[in-house]
Protein backbone atom coordinates (compact mmCIF):
# COMPACT_ATOMS: atom_id res chain seq x y z
CA UNK A 1 0.00 0.00 0.00
CA UNK A 2 1.30 3.48 -0.89
CA UNK A 3 1.80 6.34 1.56
CA UNK A 4 0.10 9.67 1.00
CA UNK A 5 0.00 12.32 3.70
CA UNK A 6 0.74 15.88 2.53
CA UNK A 7 2.55 18.02 0.00
CA UNK A 8 3.05 21.71 -0.72
CA UNK A 9 4.35 23.71 -3.68
CA UNK A 10 4.50 27.41 -4.42
CA UNK A 11 5.12 29.65 -7.40
CA UNK A 12 5.37 33.39 -8.08
CA UNK A 13 2.63 34.75 -10.34
CA UNK A 14 2.81 38.22 -11.87
CA UNK A 15 -0.75 39.19 -10.94
CA UNK A 16 -2.30 40.58 -7.74
CA UNK A 17 -3.53 38.15 -5.05
CA UNK A 18 -7.17 39.11 -5.63
CA UNK A 19 -6.93 38.24 -9.34
CA UNK A 20 -5.31 34.86 -8.75
CA UNK A 21 -7.75 34.07 -5.94
CA UNK A 22 -10.67 34.88 -8.28
CA UNK A 23 -9.50 32.21 -10.73
CA UNK A 24 -8.91 29.49 -8.11
CA UNK A 25 -12.04 30.19 -6.04
CA UNK A 26 -14.23 29.96 -9.15
CA UNK A 27 -14.10 26.17 -9.13
CA UNK A 28 -15.87 26.03 -12.50
CA UNK A 29 -12.51 27.21 -13.96
CA UNK A 30 -10.46 24.42 -12.35
CA UNK A 31 -10.45 22.26 -15.53
CA UNK A 32 -8.60 25.11 -17.29
CA UNK A 33 -5.49 24.52 -15.17
CA UNK A 34 -5.82 21.13 -13.44
CA UNK A 35 -4.46 18.05 -15.24
CA UNK A 36 -6.98 15.77 -13.45
CA UNK A 37 -10.16 17.80 -12.93
CA UNK A 38 -12.27 17.77 -16.10
CA UNK A 39 -15.47 19.39 -14.80
CA UNK A 40 -16.65 21.37 -11.75
CA UNK A 41 -20.10 22.71 -10.98
CA UNK A 42 -21.55 24.42 -7.91
CA UNK A 43 -24.24 22.44 -6.06
CA UNK A 44 -27.28 23.21 -3.93
CA UNK A 45 -27.84 26.73 -5.21
CA UNK A 46 -24.25 27.85 -4.55
CA UNK A 47 -23.00 30.29 -7.18
CA UNK A 48 -19.57 31.04 -5.79
CA UNK A 49 -17.08 30.46 -3.02
CA UNK A 50 -18.28 30.62 0.57
CA UNK A 51 -17.61 28.39 3.57
CA UNK A 52 -20.07 25.50 3.43
CA UNK A 53 -20.67 25.75 -0.33
CA UNK A 54 -20.42 22.45 -2.17
CA UNK A 55 -19.37 21.64 -5.69
CA UNK A 56 -19.12 18.51 -7.78
CA UNK A 57 -15.76 17.73 -9.33
CA UNK A 58 -15.24 15.11 -12.00
CA UNK A 59 -11.67 13.84 -12.25
CA UNK A 60 -9.92 11.68 -14.81
CA UNK A 61 -6.56 9.94 -14.82
CA UNK A 62 -6.00 7.82 -17.89
CA UNK A 63 -9.15 5.75 -18.37
CA UNK A 64 -10.19 6.12 -14.71
CA UNK A 65 -12.88 8.71 -14.02
CA UNK A 66 -14.62 9.54 -10.74
CA UNK A 67 -16.61 12.30 -9.08
CA UNK A 68 -16.54 13.78 -5.63
CA UNK A 69 -18.39 16.56 -3.82
CA UNK A 70 -15.98 18.80 -1.92
CA UNK A 71 -17.08 21.43 0.58
CA UNK A 72 -15.48 24.89 0.77
CA UNK A 73 -13.87 25.40 4.17
CA UNK A 74 -12.14 28.77 3.67
CA UNK A 75 -12.98 31.56 1.22
CA UNK A 76 -11.00 34.73 2.02
CA UNK A 77 -10.64 36.81 -1.17
CA UNK A 78 -7.03 37.52 -2.02
CA UNK A 79 -5.75 35.47 0.93
CA UNK A 80 -6.87 31.84 1.04
CA UNK A 81 -9.19 29.30 -0.55
CA UNK A 82 -9.58 25.77 0.84
CA UNK A 83 -11.89 22.81 0.49
CA UNK A 84 -12.12 19.24 1.71
CA UNK A 85 -13.28 16.22 -0.16
CA UNK A 86 -14.31 12.91 1.34
CA UNK A 87 -14.85 9.82 -0.76
CA UNK A 88 -15.96 6.36 0.29
CA UNK A 89 -12.85 4.23 0.81
CA UNK A 90 -10.60 7.12 -0.26
CA UNK A 91 -10.47 9.10 2.96
CA UNK A 92 -10.57 12.86 3.40
CA UNK A 93 -8.16 15.27 1.76
CA UNK A 94 -7.99 19.01 2.48
CA UNK A 95 -6.75 21.18 -0.39
CA UNK A 96 -5.54 24.72 0.33
CA UNK A 97 -4.36 27.68 -1.75
CA UNK A 98 -2.66 30.63 -0.05
CA UNK A 99 -2.08 33.94 -1.83
CA UNK A 100 0.69 36.17 -0.44
CA UNK A 101 1.74 39.49 -1.98
CA UNK A 102 5.29 39.22 -3.36
CA UNK A 103 7.35 41.54 -5.58
CA UNK A 104 4.36 43.18 -7.26
CA UNK A 105 2.62 39.85 -7.76
CA UNK A 106 1.58 36.84 -5.71
CA UNK A 107 3.28 33.87 -4.09
CA UNK A 108 0.68 31.10 -4.54
CA UNK A 109 1.06 28.03 -2.36
CA UNK A 110 -0.97 24.94 -3.17
CA UNK A 111 -1.07 22.13 -0.61
CA UNK A 112 -2.98 19.07 0.45
CA UNK A 113 -3.26 17.23 3.74
CA UNK A 114 -4.69 13.74 4.11
CA UNK A 115 -6.93 14.00 7.18
CA UNK A 116 -8.45 10.54 7.00
CA UNK A 117 -6.30 7.97 5.19
CA UNK A 118 -7.23 6.01 2.11
CA UNK A 119 -8.30 2.44 2.86
CA UNK A 120 -6.65 -0.62 1.29
CA UNK A 121 -9.55 -1.09 -1.16
CA UNK A 122 -9.43 2.65 -1.88
CA UNK A 123 -5.81 2.34 -3.00
CA UNK A 124 -6.89 -0.08 -5.70
CA UNK A 125 -9.12 2.63 -7.16
CA UNK A 126 -6.74 5.56 -6.52
CA UNK A 127 -3.85 3.74 -8.15
CA UNK A 128 -5.90 2.95 -11.26
CA UNK A 129 -5.98 -0.71 -10.35
CA UNK A 130 -2.25 -0.75 -9.69
CA UNK A 131 -1.15 1.32 -12.69
CA UNK A 132 -0.07 4.39 -10.65
CA UNK A 133 2.59 2.93 -8.38
CA UNK A 134 3.52 6.31 -6.87
CA UNK A 135 0.38 8.41 -6.40
CA UNK A 136 2.26 10.94 -4.23
CA UNK A 137 4.64 11.62 -7.14
CA UNK A 138 1.75 11.81 -9.61
CA UNK A 139 -0.06 14.31 -7.39
CA UNK A 140 3.13 16.37 -6.91
CA UNK A 141 3.65 16.53 -10.68
CA UNK A 142 -0.03 17.46 -11.09
CA UNK A 143 0.38 20.32 -8.60
CA UNK A 144 3.43 21.57 -10.53
CA UNK A 145 1.45 21.46 -13.76
CA UNK A 146 -1.56 23.18 -12.15
CA UNK A 147 0.55 26.02 -10.77
CA UNK A 148 2.33 26.55 -14.10
CA UNK A 149 -1.00 26.67 -15.95
CA UNK A 150 -2.50 28.94 -13.29
CA UNK A 151 0.43 31.33 -13.69
CA UNK A 152 -0.04 31.42 -17.47
CA UNK A 153 -3.78 32.10 -17.09
CA UNK A 154 -3.45 34.79 -14.41
CA UNK A 155 -0.61 36.59 -16.15
CA UNK A 156 -2.42 36.53 -19.52
CA UNK A 157 -5.57 37.91 -17.89
CA UNK A 158 -3.52 40.56 -16.08
CA UNK A 159 -1.83 41.59 -19.34
CA UNK A 160 -5.24 41.84 -21.04
CA UNK A 161 -6.63 43.91 -18.18
CA UNK A 162 -3.61 46.25 -18.31
CA UNK A 163 -3.96 46.73 -22.08
CA UNK A 164 -7.67 47.57 -21.76
CA UNK A 165 -7.16 50.28 -19.12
Amino acid sequence: MQALDHDELSIHIGAPPEAVYAIVADVTRTPQYSPEVVECTWLGGATGPAPGARFKARNRVGRMSWSNKPIVTVAEPGREFAFARTEPLCGTVQWRYRFDPEDGGTRVTESYLVVRPITRPGWIVVSGFGKDRNRAKTMHEGMEQSLQRLRAMAEAEQAGWSRNR
